[in-house]
């Protein structure tokens, strides 16, 4: 988007008597009458104006306009990126567990974070390629923030955090994890690449997200 600099009048009248002037030094020969005002009154009357101009230089003072542009390119913060269909941003507890359900078999990987976590936005670019390379994988972005209540249930006491969802299976496992761990990450989806047939369900269903009344400590990063 861009937004457009008006400038006052008195400025585009003191550019137009910058540009008569190149006009005049450039030829000599053109006689100063055009009077631009009183902000002329500080140069020499050699400058101050200019009856008759050739054609030539009337087209060019025709064409001369003061349009000065600033240009702001609009930038997605680096947690508004998603590195493909199958990295989704959760906005609620509903589509937390709406995610979960419509999952099915899939593995899905959960990743909580925090806008101002500066391990999170250190891993984000790791993490971007890992969802490209596994496009089976579904993985959620919670933004701690939005979904404090939520995190607070799930006992989220350190960012960037990761748990992992298959199925009927549930959550399989939880870590933390940083930029220096992220070979943590990628032994957790080989594990995790075919479905569990041991072990006990942890299903996120059985928890109830809304009254837990456990004190929340303030959150902490992964080093």
């Amino acid at each position: 988007m861009a937004d457009v600099i008006r400038l006052s009048a008195a400025a585009f009248r003191c550019s137009s008597l910058l540009f008569a002037s190149t006009l005049n030094s450039g030829q000599p020969g053109l006689s100063p009458k055009f009077n631009l005002g009183s902000e002329s009154s500080n140069l020499s009357s050699s400058f101050a104006g200019v009856s008759r101009l050739p054609l030539t230089s009337r087209k060019q003072l025709q064409s001369f306009k003061v349009h000065a542009t600033i240009t702001e390119i609009s930038q997605p913060q680096w947690w508004e990126i998603n590195a493909g269909p199958n990295m989704i941003d959760i906005h609620s507890t509903e589509e937390f567990l709406s995610a979960l359900n419509d999952a099915g078999d899939r593995l899905v990987i959960v990743e909580f974070y925090g806008t101002w976590c500066a391990s999170c936005k250190a891993l984000f670019p790791k993490l971007c390629k890992i969802v490209r390379d596994h496009p089976e994988i579904l993985f959620l972005k919670v933004d701690f923030d939005e979904n404090k209540a939520m995190c607070k249930s799930l006992n989220i006491r350190v960012l960037p955090y990761f748990h992992f969802y298959r199925g009927a299976h549930g959550q399989l496992e939880s870590f933390s994890c940083s930029l220096a761990k992220i070979q943590k990450m990628r032994d957790a989806i080989e594990m995790h690449s075919q479905p569990c047939k041991v072990g006990p369900s942890k299903r996120v269903g059985g928890l109830n997200l809304e009254s837990v009344s456990a004190p929340f400590k303030n959150i902490g990063e992964s080093n």
